[in-house]
């Protein structure tokens, strides 16, 4: 167990370090993707020599460390911060992770795609990019391959989006506010859409991240709904299971909004949560065979470049109704 437990972490402090170079951060580049690369280049040269030495602590890493790590994800997040954007964030983020993961569901069917590839990439391109893939992967049992298809598809267009977003700013003629939701609320990473905010000024990075932060809010109780949707087609008699992890991600964000922690303590949570999931991206990537992203082929990625557009330009219409609605 502890070979495992110390390779993952060795590949996952790495992820996060690198994560701080400045051409990663100029990248947007998250410790969790570079964890998942780190992962893929020693899982397809030397762990196949040490799997039998290393596999308990590796799958450990998968599984285990990897629902703990979305339990204290729950310390990024605050009611407050929700507030701040008003009603009209929370409806557009509502809408967006519903419109986005439902059209995944629908376009993986036209394109014959297996539902748990569907299902990862929307979740990816829906909620927060990486970090809700591994999270759904716990409920709909993805194979490892699946998982590094879908974060590989979060890289590439989340790496359009940072290039192409600040150009839009100017031609949108969006208010800092406004565009600044629009970037949080269709943007995959919250690397990225720091990267994105950044880039243009620091009125619309406040607002994007806060409005990210929303989205990623919804990441339980879509577990929980998604966990119902999975059971329901073999539902004969099965009961269905809440997973324990979201509803303790609820309470963790209630137990942050509350600031009863020392903000020492929370600073050192939230460091930990990196390499929790860090160590869980790190794992999926030993476990992956890059044989198994070429037989993936083509489809993955035309999914995900409808769901690329659609986040562009349908999220630019939900913005623009909710906010002319709601104000």
């Amino acid at each position: 167990m502890f070979a495992g437990l110390a390779l993952t972490a060795i590949l996952a402090i790495s992820g996060v370090g690198l994560a701080q170079v400045a051409w990663a951060n100029a990248m947007g580049l998250s410790g969790l993707t570079l964890a998942i690369i780190l992962g893929m280049v020693v899982g397809n040269t030397v762990f196949p020599h040490m799997a039998k030495q290393v596999s308990a602590g590796v799958d450990f890493s998968k599984s285990t460390l990897l629902k703990v790590g979305i339990v204290l994800f729950g310390f990024k997040i605050t009611i407050q911060e929700m507030i701040q954007v008003g009603w009209s964030g929370v409806v557009i983020a509502v809408l967006m992770v519903g419109l986005t993961f439902g059209l995944a569901l629908g376009l993986g069917r036209l394109l014959r795609l297996d539902r748990q590839t569907a299902m990862l990439i929307g979740a990816g391109s829906a909620i927060c990019g990486a970090a809700a893939v591994i999270a759904t992967e716990s409920v709909v049992k993805g194979q490892a391959h699946k998982v590094t298809v879908a974060v590989a598809t979060v890289v590439i267009f989340g790496t359009l989006a940072m290039f192409s977003y600040p150009w839009l700013y100017p031609v949108l003629n969006m208010t800092d506010q406004a565009f600044g939701v629009f970037v949080g609320s269709t943007v995959h990473e919250v690397a990225q859409v720091v990267a994105v905010g950044v880039a243009v000024n620091e009125a619309v990075a406040s607002t994007a991240v806060i409005e990210k932060m929303i989205r990623v809010m919804f990441l339980a109780p879509f577990l929980m709904i998604l966990s119902a949707f999975v059971a329901c087609p073999s539902a004969q008699g099965r009961r269905i299971a809440i997973p324990w992890f979201a509803a303790l991600f609820i309470v963790m964000v209630g137990l942050n909004s509350l600031q009863i922690l020392p903000a020492g303590w929370v600073a050192f949570i939230v460091q930990l949560d990196a390499v929790f999931l860090a160590m869980a991206m790190a794992a999926l990537g030993l476990r992956t065979r890059v044989s198994f992203l070429r037989e993936a082929g083509l489809r993955p990625m035309l999914l995900a470049t409808a769901l690329f557009v659609f986040l562009v330009v349908g999220g630019y219409v939900v913005n623009l109704g909710v906010m002319g609605w709601l104000g």
